[in-house]
């Protein structure tokens, strides 16, 4: 094998990150395969020399007076071709001319060679994704599939797929954008490793505020709970290990950028800010924003359920469309709210009379 051959292991190594080592190994046990499938050889070596850039393969044969078995002897005069020391007994190497492999044995070598390849991209893509487990990744969408809606992303020098029901409900994802994508889980599959990708997670929503605000980078803003109705609304939970940090005013920024940012990445996916509270009334007072709340009666602990009371013309906007502020405040405290205004608690208890006469 000539210099061509190691400079394409080198493209390997740099392009795919396939160590030479790793595939010279390969290349050994292809040319031991492909001896074996067209002479059924035994006794054979591989020799690979990375400096002199030459790989050889060697048939050992036992120096005899005469040859009874051509597979495994050669004749002293024969061997003395090779090396004027070698006597009767003595072991001869005997290279293999790899040229003069069939058709049949050339493809074997070439199956084992392409197989150690894929081998090492599902290594290397199984250890670089479970590192990025739970973590954000930055894709470029290099194909949408027009019938599924499923992206193929490239990530770095690998490829995965996002598929439609992991993207944000309404994007609308095209060849050449870069988006975030967050790892939910690495699966090791027969066939090679499944990457499971997601943009319509919680997850995404707290490791993009964890990457965007310095303060919670550095500990001084803890992340308490999130809560999200994907492509639409997401509430986030935050306060302050300092009383000179205001945790809301950190994760907004400066005129509103941080923010901004997160909301460009989710797609324009509106966010609310809440401040964290070890009082449950207060945290689902705040959860509950924008709407204004006049009270909140915890009514059990086991299951967590409380009861709110909001003025008639704060309703509509404490529950939101089809129930979703309420429904975001609940996952977001981890309490069943029941909401309830004066109107609409005079109307439920005059019911029952009614219901009497």
């Amino acid at each position: 094998m000539n210099t061509e051959f190691f400079t394409a292991l080198d493209l390997l190594e740099s392009e795919k990150g396939i160590s030479k080592e790793y595939m010279l190994e390969k290349v050994e046990a292809a040319l031991l395969a492909a001896y074996k499938k067209d002479a059924n050889g035994a006794n054979v070596k591989v020799v690979i020399d990375p400096v002199k850039k030459d790989v050889k393969m060697y048939q050992e044969k036992t120096v005899v007076e005469v040859v009874q078995d051509e597979s495994t002897e050669i004749t002293l005069e024969a061997a003395h071709k090779i090396s004027k020391r070698l006597k009767i007994g003595s072991i001869a190497d005997v290279e293999v001319k790899t040229k003069n492999f069939g058709r049949i044995s050339a493809q074997t070598a070439k199956q084992v060679i392409i197989q150690g390849i894929r081998e090492a991209e599902r290594e290397l893509m199984i250890k670089e994704y479970e590192s990025k487990r739970d973590d954000i990744l930055t894709a470029l969408v290099t194909k949408v599939d027009p019938l599924s809606g499923n992206a193929v992303l490239e990530i770095g020098k690998n490829q995965a797929t996002l598929i439609k029901s992991e993207q944000i409900p309404g994007e609308d994802l095209r060849v050449g954008d870069r988006i975030k994508v967050y790892v939910t889980e690495v699966k090791k599959e027969t066939k090679g490793p499944i990457v499971l990708l997601s943009r319509n997670t919680t997850g995404i929503v707290k490791r993009l505020f964890e990457l965007e605000i310095p303060e919670i980078q550095d500990g001084t803003v803890i992340i308490h709970s999130v809560s999200r109705d994907p492509g639409s609304r997401a509430k986030i939970a935050v306060y302050s290990r300092n009383a000179d940090v205001d945790a809301i005013g950190s994760c907004i920024g400066p005129k509103g950028m941080r923010k901004a940012n997160i909301m460009n990445e989710l797609a324009g996916e509106k966010i609310d800010i809440v401040e964290y509270s070890e009082i449950p009334e207060d945290f689902i007072k705040a959860a509950l924003s924008p709407a204004t709340v006049q009270s909140v009666t915890i009514t059990s602990q086991d299951p967590k359920t409380c009861k709110v009371m909001v003025a008639n013309d704060q309703l509509s906007l404490a529950i939101g469309k089809k129930g979703q502020n309420a429904m975001l405040a609940a996952k977001l405290t981890g309490f069943k709210i029941d909401i309830k205004s004066p109107e609409l608690e005079a109307k439920e208890t005059a019911s029952p009379a009614e219901d009497n006469q």
